[in-house]
């Protein structure tokens, strides 16, 4: 028998049907106390909820206080009944509390108790004859909203009542549902004489009729551990509540409960005016005939299906047939857009927080950085004031592992080192990144500078690893921290006789002197430590490069590539001067790789240390007799791996090679083909369509493409008119 001073309220999480009912149900029955399902240590942030300032979507987040990392969350949308019970306690005057396992037994006890598998609403869905549960929830309770009673809890409670006699109980739901009516006994023996409890609709029957001897719960309850835990509001997103929940019901629609929920009349048509807009947006021809049309298909297919008023899968297929002509793509960017939707919610200032994140919502705010959702796209101009002080914010975020931004790619072809873009958006879990970023300090710089000395101080890190350290420093500006790495830079490079780590530092090291200025960073500390790492390597490359098998080689190729490409990006005379001497003193040694001795000679010829003639004489030297027909394809590719324009504009070249492999015998160029097709295979069409017209015959000039001078002279009148000549 039930308990008269007791009304329970069995629902779906983030059911805006349930949410309905739920408010009508709380009116009606007009209880002293509203007790619902979630951590009841969150008590005493329940008045929160109350504030002006507060949106959903939110969520509650609890973690291990020290180890942020073991967290949990608790979702509420405007659409779950949850939140309503919240916000109609506020508004009356009632007083609301939490009544399921507090999150410090929670987090403790979550590697301990065994959970129930699969879906036990899913069985009640297939016995109404619906393959997904989702359709059946949204057919029986979430359309019909707006007609039906709050008697409807009595039946869902007798229906898992039923349900519940033919699945087992799991330990954690039997620890949480005995803590629930822990929480109700205590609430009633202190007077209250008319208790509203929402939970799950699975919990129902456990919290209706007589709650049973209270040293039963406390039996089941008893040994449960216990850890110190932290709790807080933190923002939410719909797509979030699509992909996971803290109540283990994760929905597929948020976007389209929203709607449910706020729209209080002529849902599918409202619904399907934003669809048109939405389609409209991406310059698509959608007129109000197809909002009416789409209407009135999805209502019939309702009638047909003997549905009281069109649900999601009636309206996504009128979407599909009358606004997308079936276009899978469209539907899929209305899905994304507006049946999961991308809503931030906001939690007042004066919510419990980590110093750090006060630190970042302030900066952030002077900066005029929005957290968002939607992924935007940010361009920075460096000559400004205000983006140089966003992208050093946004870089010491990316060093404490929150990537609210992370670099993109400029949508405007620029040869410029003054423009910078990140790709913004902001994502729930970020909450947790930066309660665990905090124990690295109180604000967002002192905290990117501690963790940039703590991973200095890492035993054996390499010395490319701390180029990439100094070089964030400059990015984010933390001076304190760049002088430490410094140190830590000059004396791991003079301790580290290993020729490739000094090779794999230095173009990191080159492209920060060559860009910092740009951002009015000084780089001067810089240009020795960078002076030093290349007379080390020039020092040490003749050995290094002695006695090297094929692969090796081809590895050590790369470095010769980079090193080369930041000495003459550079520009400085003496270095390039040091570093081309070098190299010319190697390409005629014989126990050098061909791989690499083609390459050095590709590179000091593309310099303009070696004349073409020259090159082309080491080149006909290389492919005569005496090596092996494999080796002389590995000074092939590495003379020309990489580019093939050389062979382009050179026909000497081009015949030497021509020459050389039709000379081949059968064998010897079924062992070269492999290494000349890799070779070949990476040139540009371009590039191998003009090779092959030469071997063929013909002319490798820019007369080879064909004109059309009337088109031609066209354009040039165009030019003309935009520079104010005659043409």
């Amino acid at each position: 028998m039930q308990d008269s001073r007791v009304r329970v309220f069995g629902i779906r999480h983030h059911g805006p049907g349930s949410a309905r009912a739920v408010r009508r149900g709380l009116e009606e029955f007009a209880p002293e106390v509203v007790l619902i399902e979630g951590p009841s240590d969150a008590d005493p942030l329940v008045m929160l909820a109350a504030s002006e300032t507060m949106s959903p979507p939110v969520a509650l987040l609890a973690y291990a206080t020290g180890e942020p990392s073991k967290a949990a969350f608790w979702p509420f949308a405007v659409f779950s009944p949850e939140w309503q019970a919240l916000d109609w306690a506020a508004k009356n005057g009632v007083q609301a509390r939490f009544c399921d396992l507090p999150a410090h037994n929670m987090l403790a006890d979550q590697r301990e108790l065994s959970t129930r598998e699969g879906d036990p609403l899913a069985e009640l869905a297939a016995a109404a004859g619906y393959d997904d549960t989702e359709r059946w929830w949204d057919s029986v309770i979430e359309s019909n909203s707006g007609t039906g009673s709050s008697d409807v809890f009595d039946a869902i409670t007798d229906a898992m009542a039923a349900l519940r006699e033919t699945v087992p109980i799991d330990e954690e739901t039997a620890h949480r549902e005995a803590y629930m009516r822990q929480v109700l006994r205590k609430t009633l023996k202190d007077g209250a004489q008319r208790v509203a409890v929402v939970c799950g609709a699975w919990h129902a029957p456990a919290l209706v009729g007589p709650l049973g001897p209270a040293s039963v719960d406390a039996r089941i309850l008893k040994g449960m551990t216990k850890i110190k835990t932290s709790l807080t509001w933190v923002p939410w997103t719909h797509s979030r509540l699509a992909s996971v929940s803290g109540y283990g019901a994760g929905i597929t629609s948020p976007g389209w409960y929203h709607h449910l929920f706020t729209a209080q009349d002529k849902t599918v048509a409202r619904w399907l005016t934003k669809v048109a807009r939405v389609l409209r947006a991406e310059d698509l021809p959608i007129s109000s005939a197809h909002v009416i049309e789409a209407v009135r298909l999805a209502e019939a297919l309702a009638v047909i299906r003997s549905r009281p008023l069109a649900g999601l899968s009636e309206v996504t297929e009128a979407t599909r047939s009358v606004m997308c002509d079936g276009n899978d793509v469209l539907l899929d960017l209305i899905t994304r857009k507006l049946v999961v939707g991308e809503s931030l919610g906001e939690v007042p200032e004066e919510t419990p927080t980590v110093p750090l994140e006060a630190d970042l919502r302030a900066r952030a705010k002077t900066l005029r950085l929005k957290q968002q959702a939607g992924a935007k796209n940010l361009d920075l101009d460096l000559r400004r004031d205000i983006d140089v002080e966003r992208s050093r914010f946004l870089h010491r975020l990316a060093l404490l592992d929150i990537d609210w931004g992370v670099p993109a790619e400029d949508e405007v072809r620029s040869t410029g080192t003054f423009r910078e873009t990140w790709a913004l958006q902001w994502k729930p879990e970020f909450a947790v990144s930066v309660i665990e970023a905090s124990l690295w300090g109180t604000t967002v710089s002192v905290g990117a500078a501690a963790k940039i000395e703590a991973r200095v101080q890492a035993p054996d890190i390499a010395l490319a690893a701390l180029i990439e350290l100094l070089e964030q420093c400059l990015l984010a500006d933390l001076p304190d921290a760049l002088t430490r790495v410094l140190t830590s830079v000059k004396t791991v490079a003079a301790l580290d006789h290993d020729v490739t780590h000094l090779m794999a530092a230095l173009p990191i090291l080159t492209r920060t002197l060559r860009y910092g200025d740009v951002r009015g960073t000084d780089v001067s500390a810089l240009t020795e430590v960078a002076d030093g790492l290349l007379v080390r390597i020039c020092t040490g490359l003749p050995v290094a490069v002695t006695g090297l098998d094929d692969a090796s080689a081809e590895e050590f190729r790369d470095h010769l590539d980079k090193v080369h490409a930041a000495v003459l990006m550079r520009d400085d005379p003496e270095s390039i001067e040091r570093w081309l001497k070098v190299v010319s003193g190697l390409i005629d040694r014989d126990d050098i790789n061909g791989i690499l001795t083609g390459r050095m000679v590709r590179l000091l010829r593309d310099a303009g240390s070696i004349s073409e003639i020259d090159a082309a004489q080491r080149l006909s030297r290389a492919l005569s007799i005496g090596s092996a027909p494999v080796d002389k394809a590995g000074w092939v590719d590495g003379f020309l791996g990489g580019g093939g324009l050389v062979l382009v504009h050179d026909r000497a070249l081009l015949d030497l090679i021509d020459s050389w492999v039709g000379q081949l015998r059968e064998q010897d160029f079924i062992d070269t083909l492999p290494l000349l097709r890799r070779t070949f295979g990476a040139f540009e069409a371009g590039e191998r369509r003009a090779i092959g017209q030469a071997v063929r015959g013909g002319r490798v000039t820019e007369t080879s493409v064909e004109t059309d001078a009337r088109r031609g002279r066209a354009a040039m009148a165009v030019v003309s008119d935009i520079l104010g000549v005659n043409a």
